[in-house]
């Protein structure tokens, strides 16, 4: 048999598979791992795009969008020339309705909107929908308030007012949401976003909006099917309703004024 090695002069020759198995020991595998340096700045991309006041920069863009588009669309023109003809029945009241609760996340005055669907589609059919959009506006702006704008504004609430209205809606939602809706003076995008900020709950939320706004809204929508006939029974009962609960808030504040100023 041949020996593994060959002498020839003193000098010894390896054999092929011997010099492919130092070959294998001398060179390391290659490996699959990718740089650090990217990884530690998409990671660094990402902390700062999901951090609260990023957040609330975009929430701050989304409103100032949403009132922009309001200003250039101009739904406020439904009221005197009418909806568009090719939209009927139970079509163009979902798109109302959508429309409606879009339009009053970017600040459209409900009133106006409730008239408007009362002047569209009557009295009863008219409440329906100015409800639905009222909770559907209500429930976006939530969302958007929570998800975007909860973090970064809590540390601020530091004054007195802020703190009693935080622990006011943190700890009775349902009951000081209620109150809101059915006594007009706060808007209706303030409520919103200061219940989203606060720790109260989305469903109580909810219900204390579409619960609330019921009497309110109802006189708008009738205001809208019979301002033909400004004189007639149920328009003036219609004004009435709008007039009382706001000169209710307007009594209850005034009593309330020097509690207020302690807090």
């Amino acid at each position: 048999m041949l020996d593994a090695t060959t002498r020839s002069g003193g000098t010894a020759t390896a054999s092929p598979r011997a010099a492919a198995a130092e070959l294998a020991v001398a060179v390391p595998p290659a490996t699959n791992a990718s740089p650090a340096v990217p990884t530690r700045f998409a990671a660094r991309c990402t902390r700062v795009l999901l951090s609260p006041w990023s957040r609330l920069s975009l929430l701050v863009v989304l409103l100032v969008a949403g009132a922009c588009g309001v200003l250039l669309f101009e739904p406020q023109r439904l009221l005197t020339e009418g909806w568009p003809p090719q939209l009927g029945g139970a079509a163009a009241a979902a798109v109302f309705a959508l429309a409606y609760g879009v339009c009053t996340v970017a600040f459209v005055p409900r009133p106006l909107l409730n008239l408007a669907a009362g002047a569209l589609f009557g009295s009863q059919l008219g409440l329906g929908v100015a409800l639905a959009g009222t909770v559907l506006g209500a429930g976006i702006a939530f969302c958007l308030g929570r998800a975007l704008g909860q973090d970064a504004l809590r540390p601020l609430l530091r004054g007195r007012w802020l703190k009693a209205a935080d622990g006011q809606l943190s700890r009775h939602g349902f009951r000081s949401m209620l109150a809101v809706r059915l006594f007009p003076g706060v808007p209706f995008w303030a409520a919103n976003y200061c219940a989203s900020v606060s720790r109260m709950g989305l469903l109580p939320f909810l219900l204390a909006t579409g619960l609330g706004s019921i009497p309110n809204t109802a006189a708008y929508a009738v205001a809208g099917a019979r301002a033909s006939t400004p004189t007639s029974p149920a328009f003036l009962i219609a004004l009435a309703c709008i007039a009382l609960p706001a000169l209710a808030g307007v009594v209850v504040a005034w009593h309330k004024r020097h509690r207020l100023r302690r807090l």
